[in-house]
């Protein structure tokens, strides 16, 4: 995507400002700020977020904002007094004000959308193919369309939508496109795989809000543009008053739908060709599919898939990630080299990942958890509170924090992070340990029976290992269900021969001794 104004071309791709064509000197951080203030133009762009893009969210004066501004409305031929392209608002904020024309790719290639006022979008491209999309996945979320609401709640639809790219937009492995080009397709019904190749995206997100019998119903579809395949969709309901409830759920089941079916539909394109023809997001997204197989087999063949990854793009942030995730796992289940060498391994790729894209939360999550390996809980808490305020709807942002809280006995933590993580994804690949963490909540407190009850739920999971299943022995053991006990001692026993106590606290190192005395003297009368 390309931005034109005046005679002005904007290119992101290539991060350069050309006016008539030639190149415009402009300092980075200025041309920053001008990128993010036109892809942003249907709104006012506060202080505030002018810090958080340009400075990640350091303290920086207003001077230097205003410098930074002086220098990206300099390099337009704007300025201050006639502000022509860059209006202030007192006190607030900025926003670009000038008409802007979006292209795809160079002028001669373009696939233009064209917009009258009165007539719906027209997609016209050029004879050559229309550029194929970015290797990062990217999405279109089209207006949500009304259908018998009142004129008031046709306006909430696109607030709704709106909501929906604002959301989405903190998920640093997805490129969203702006509300500017995507609000232009306004169809009754829309050609997919048309927009998609207009706006140059692999997905489009459709649907709509009807009123029906007192009830408000919203229907969500997501679709792979080039092959027209639903990919998710979804339908919520709630009282016809409850504008703002289906608002957050909308966002909320949106969020969670979009982490676990874009990677795993990405991951099933991969499989179909050849591994040595993977590219770097092609190899990270099946990295991902097995990564969440929680098996020491899939677990290696994730690592092998994220440094592929990472050899083809070095600078691949969420790569290495990945590969934070996957040497954790080998730290914290010992399936393979030394717990010491393997955290370490933990540690340094995300550093390394934070160093490429501070803002991620799924890095910010891994340098938190690394801190697990450690035995560095209040540490690990910074990191994963950083992770959950980027990302207001991570759910495995909370359940980490929950799991710090864990640690540490911090029950009222525990509660509100693990429910916050399971409505936020209640389908979530670390569902096992989010029930799990519960369990060892409530047995910390001596409540053992409740503990068992989750603790059951948490080893029949998907994805739980021996740990969890030891879990839900100690847990039944403790409430006094004996077959339930020797029911998840035969799976421990099966799962992972010579399980026992060490392996146990070098997973989950409790604080509190008497807790930690308690459990482990259940573990040990086991025979493990």
């Amino acid at each position: 995507m390309q931005y034109l104004f005046g005679s002005f071309r904007l290119d992101p791709a290539r991060f350069e400002l050309l006016q008539d064509g030639d190149p415009v000197s402009i300092e980075p951080q200025a041309l920053q700020l001008l990128l993010h203030l036109v892809q942003n133009r249907d709104r006012m762009v506060s202080k505030d977020e002018v810090v958080e893009v340009i400075w990640n969210g350091r303290a920086i004066s207003d001077a230097s904002i205003s410098s930074r501004i002086s220098l990206a409305r300099g390099a337009i031929g704007d300025d201050g007094g006639r502000q022509a392209f860059i209006r202030t608002v007192h006190g607030r904020g900025f926003r670009f004000v000038a008409p802007v024309e979006e292209v795809q790719g160079c002028a001669a290639e373009a696939v233009t959308v064209s917009v009258t006022a009165s007539v719906a979008p027209s997609v016209t491209a050029a004879a050559a193919e229309p550029a194929a999309p970015a290797q990062k996945p990217s999405i279109a979320v089209l207006p949500l369309r009304p259908l018998n609401v009142s004129p008031e709640r046709a306006v909430m639809a696109d607030a709704i939508s709106h909501d929906v790219i604002q959301a989405i937009s903190r998920l640093r492995w997805l490129t969203v496109i702006a509300r500017g080009s995507s609000f232009r397709f306004r169809d009754a019904i829309p050609d997919v795989a048309e927009i998609a190749a207009a706006l140059n995206v692999r997905y489009v997100l459709t649907g709509m809000i009807e009123a029906e019998a007192g009830r408000l119903a919203a229907t969500l579809e997501l679709t792979d543009g080039p092959s027209g395949a639903v990919v998710w969709a979804d339908r919520l309901t709630v009282a016809a008053e409850a504008v703002q409830e289906l608002r957050a759920q909308i966002v909320i089941h949106l969020v969670a739908a979009l982490e676990v079916y874009i990677p795993l539909n990405e991951a099933m394109a991969a499989k179909l060709g050849s591994t040595d023809q993977l590219d770097a997001w092609a190899s990270y997204h099946l990295g991902l599919h097995h990564m969440y197989r929680f098996s020491q087999r899939d677990n290696a063949h994730a690592t092998a898939l994220f440094e592929r990854a990472v050899s083809l793009d070095p600078q691949f942030a969420r790569a290495h990630a990945g590969l934070s995730f996957t040497r954790f796992q080998d730290c914290f289940m010992r399936y393979e080299g030394t717990p010491e060498a393997m955290a370490s391994a933990a540690r340094h790729h995300a550093e390394r990942g934070l160093e490429l894209d501070p803002l991620d939360p799924f890095i910010n999550f891994n340098m938190g958890r690394s801190f697990w390996l450690t035995d560095e809980p209040n540490t690990a808490a910074l990191w994963l509170d950083r992770a959950t305020q980027l990302n207001p709807n991570y759910a495995q942002g909370f359940y980490a924090r929950a799991f710090t809280a864990m640690l540490v006995g911090e029950q009222a933590h525990v509660d509100r992070g693990i429910d916050a993580a399971v409505r936020l994804s209640p389908l979530d690949p670390l569902l096992y340990g989010m029930l799990g963490v519960r369990a060892l909540a409530l047995m910390q407190a001596g409540r053992h029976d409740e503990a068992a009850d989750w603790a059951d739920r948490a080893a029949a999971a998907p994805g739980a290992h021996f740990l969890i299943a030891m879990i839900a022995l100690v847990a039944n053991g403790l409430a006094g269900r004996e077959a339930q006990a020797q029911h998840w001692l035969s799976i421990v026993r099966r799962r992972r021969p010579g399980a026992n106590a060490h392996h146990f606290f070098a997973a989950f190192p409790i604080h509190d001794p008497a807790a930690r005395r308690r459990l482990g003297d259940e573990i040990r009368r086991r025979g493990l």
